[in-house]
C-alpha cells in the first residue's frame, strides 16, 4: 500500500463578464442567460468518473475558480456541493475558497454563500486607481472593490484573500503603494500580490502597454514586501502574503505537490497511484464539456508524468515556497530517490542559491529574486 498525498478538489467555473485584456485562463464572455443548472450536473457527472482515482481519500480543501464563479447563484453551488458528498468525504476542517469579482457581488450573494460553506474568499481587485482598473479592462470601479471587501466582513467571512497586482501600465511606487495601503487598510487575512505579466494569446501580448522600467519594478517589489512585512503579512510563497495562520491551505497543496481533483471546462488535476503521478486536463470550451454529459469525453487529455520530468515538476512547485520544503517530500511525492536531485542541489548550493539545512530544502534570498535560473537546472537534459 502506497503513502498518497493529501487530495484537494479544483472546480472551474469558465464564465466571466467580460474578457481582461491581460488573461490568458480559460475564461469565456458570458452570452445571454447562463446554462447553470446543466452545467452543475456536468461538474457531477465529471466528478465522478474521479471517484476511482481518489482512492477514497477525504478532500481536504476545495478551490473554485474562474472565469467569475460569482457569476452563479449561491443555489447552483447548493446543488453542487449536496451532489459532491455523495462522492466524495469532506475533512471536517475543509478549507472552501470562492474567487469572486467586485463587479458580480453584492452582500446578500456573499452571506449565502459562507451559509452554504464556503469559508474563504478570493476577491479579484487588482487595483484601487480608477485609471489602472480601466486599462486593465476590469468591470468594477473603486468604490465597488471597496464595498466587495466590506461585503465579505460583514456577511460573516474572517477569512478573505485580495487579489492586487503591481507593474501596472506607466505605474508609479507611489501609485503602487497607494494601492498596498488601501488594500491593507480593507482587514483581509491574506494578499496575493502579484506583478503584471504578459502572456502569449492576450490582447496585451497583441498590442503591449508601456510597462515599468525595471528599476521602478525593483523598487515597488522591494518597498511593497517592505511594507507587508510591517503591516503583518508574511510572505510565505512567489506572490502569497499571509497573516499568522492564514496559509492558503489549497495553494500549498499544490505547491508540496500534494494531489488535486479537477472539475470543470479546463480544470487540471493531478493523482497519484501505484503506477506513478497521473496528470489530466478537461476538454476546454464550455460547449464541449456540457456536450460531454450526453456521452462525449470530459477529458481532453491525459497520461502519467515521465521519471525524467518528475524532479522538475516538484522543485517547479516546492521552491516557490520561501521556507522550502522537507527534503523528505520529494522522495515521498515523487518516489525517485534523493539521489536523482543530490548533484543538482550540491551544485546550486555552492553558488549560493540553495540552501540545504536540517533536511530543508529552500532557496537563498538571492535564489529566491532569481527563481528560474534555479529551476532551469533541474530541466533534464
Amino acid at each position: 500500500m502506497i503513502a498518497l498525498p493529501p487530495l484537494a478538489l479544483y472546480i472551474h467555473v469558465p464564465w466571466c463578464v467580460r474578457k481582461c485584456p491581460y488573461c490568458d485562463f480559460n475564461s469565456h464572455q458570458a452570452v445571454g442567460d447562463l446554462p447553470v443548472a446543466a452545467y452543475v450536473q456536468a461538474l457531477l457527472a465529471n466528478a465522478a468518473q474521479q471517484v476511482e482515482r481518489a482512492q477514497s481519500r477525504t478532500i481536504d480543501t476545495i478551490f473554485i475558480g474562474g472565469g467569475t464563479p460569482s457569476l452563479l447563484p449561491a443555489s447552483a453551488y447548493a446543488t453542487l456541493f449536496d451532489g459532491l458528498q455523495q462522492l466524495y468525504r469532506f475533512a471536517d476542517d475543509i478549507e472552501i475558497t470562492l474567487e469572486a469579482n467586485p463587479g458580480t457581488v453584492e452582500q446578500d450573494k456573499f452571506r449565502a454563500y459562507r451559509e452554504l460553506g464556503i469559508n474563504r474568499l478570493s476577491i479579484g481587485i487588482q487595483s484601487f486607481s480608477p485609471e489602472k482598473l480601466q486599462a486593465l479592462g476590469r468591470i468594477h470601479g473603486r468604490d465597488e472593490a471597496l464595498r466587495a471587501a466590506e461585503a465579505a466582513r460583514v456577511s460573516g467571512f474572517d477569512n478573505f484573500n485580495l487579489d492586487l497586482m503591481h507593474g501596472l501600465p506607466n505605474q508609479s511606487l507611489e501609485e503602487a503603494m497607494a494601492d498596498i495601503e488601501q488594500a491593507i487598510a480593507l482587514g483581509p487575512t491574506h494578499l496575493s500580490w502579484y506583478q503584471l505579466t504578459i502572456e502569449p494569446n492576450t490582447v496585451f501580448y497583441r498590442d503591449p502597454p508601456a510597462l515599468p522600467e525595471d528599476e521602478i519594478l525593483w523598487d515597488i517589489q522591494e518597498a511593497g514586501q517592505e511594507r507587508l512585512a510591517a503591516a503583518g503579512f508574511a510572505q510565505y510563497e512567489v506572490s502569497a502574503y499571509a497573516q499568522i495562520g492564514r496559509q492558503c491551505r489549497h495553494n500549498r497543496n499544490y505547491w508540496e505537490f500534494g494531489d488535486y481533483l479537477a472539475i470543470g471546462a479546463g480544470a487540471h488535476g493531478k493523482l497519484t497511484d501505484v503506477n506513478g503521478v497521473f496528470r489530466f486536463n478537461q476538454t476546454r470550451l464550455p460547449k464541449d464539456f456540457l456536450a460531454a454529459i450526453d456521452g462525449g469525453e470530459f477529458t481532453a487529455q491525459s497520461g502519467y508524468v515521465r521519471d525524467e520530468e518528475l524532479a522538475f515538476e516538484f522543485m517547479l512547485n516546492a521552491l516557490r515556497l520561501k521556507e522550502g520544503v522537507d527534503a523528505a517530500l520529494f522522495e515521498s511525492r515523487t518516489r525517485l530517490p534523493y539521489a536523482k536531485i543530490e548533484t543538482v542541489v550540491e551544485g546550486l548550493r555552492t553558488r549560493g542559491l540553495l540552501v540545504q539545512e536540517k533536511s530543508r530544502l529552500a532557496c537563498t534570498p538571492t535564489g529566491f529574486n532569481y527563481l528560474n535560473t534555479v529551476l532551469q537546472e533541474f530541466l533534464a537534459d
